[in-house]
C-alpha cells in the first residue's frame, strides 16, 4: 500500500496541495505590497513564470518517461494530468491579477496591454479552458479520443509558442528573461526526439516485415 505521504503527491490531492499553495503565497505577496497595484503586478509575475513551469512538466511529461524511464518520470507521466490543471489553475489567477491590475491602474493596465496581446491572450486562454475541460474521463470520452488528442496536441503547441513570445519580448529590456526559453527549447527538443524514437521501432518493424520473403502456398 502507498503511504499517506505518497498520497498527498499523487491525482487530485496534488493539485489541492499546488492550488492552495500557489493562492497562499500570491496573497503573502501582495501584501508585501499592502495589496497595491505594485503588489498585483509582482503577482502577475509570479504566476507567468509558476504557469510556464506547470506547463513544461506537463507537456514534456510522456516525451521524458518514453525517452528516460525512472520513478520521476513515471510519476510526472501518472499525475501529467494533474500538473495540467494545476497549470490552469496557476493562469486563472494570473487572470485574476490582471483584472485586479486593470481595475486599480487603468493607465497602466493600458499601457502594458495592446490589441495582439488580447487576440492571442484570448485565443490561448481559450485552449486553456478548453484542455482543462477536458482533462476528466467523462468530459475526455464524450469528446473522443481522436479529437482530444488534437486538441491537447494543437493547444500544447499554441502556449508554448504564446509563452516563448510573451518571454523573448522582453528580452531586450531585461536580458534575464533569456533563461525562461531554456525550459521552452527544452521541452520542445524533447518531444521531437521522443516523436523521432518512437516512430523508428516502427520502421524497423515494417522493414523487417518487407525483407521476410512470403510463404508461397
Amino acid at each position: 500500500m502507498r503511504s499517506a505521504r505518497q498520497d498527498w503527491f499523487e491525482g487530485w490531492r496534488l493539485f489541492g496541495v499546488l492550488t492552495l499553495t500557489l493562492i497562499a503565497l500570491c496573497i503573502w505577496i501582495a501584501g508585501m505590497r499592502q495589496f497595491e497595484a505594485d503588489g498585483v503586478r509582482m503577482v502577475i509575475r509570479f504566476t507567468a513564470r509558476t504557469s510556464l513551469l506547470f506547463f513544461c512538466l506537463a507537456f514534456s511529461a510522456a516525451a521524458l518517461a518514453r525517452l528516460w524511464p525512472n520513478a520521476w518520470t513515471r510519476w510526472q507521466r501518472r499525475n501529467r494530468r494533474t500538473l495540467g490543471v494545476t497549470f490552469a489553475a496557476s493562469h486563472g489567477i494570473h487572470a485574476v491579477a490582471i483584472a485586479a491590475f486593470a481595475v486599480m491602474d487603468p493607465a497602466g493596465y493600458a499601457a502594458a496591454t495592446s490589441l495582439a496581446s488580447y487576440i492571442f491572450g484570448g485565443i490561448g486562454y481559450a485552449f486553456i479552458l478548453a484542455m482543462a475541460a477536458t482533462s476528466f474521463d467523462r468530459t475526455a470520452k464524450a469528446l473522443g479520443a481522436s479529437a482530444w488528442r488534437r486538441l491537447h496536441l494543437i493547444g500544447g503547441y499554441y502556449l508554448l509558442f504564446q509563452f516563448a513570445v510573451s518571454f523573448g519580448k522582453r528580452i531586450p529590456d531585461m536580458p534575464l528573461y533569456a533563461l525562461f526559453l531554456i525550459p521552452l527549447v527544452a521541452v520542445f527538443a524533447l518531444r521531437m526526439i521522443s516523436m523521432a524514437a518512437a516512430r523508428t521501432p516502427r520502421r524497423m518493424g515494417a522493414g523487417l516485415r518487407s525483407a521476410v520473403p512470403m510463404r508461397q502456398s
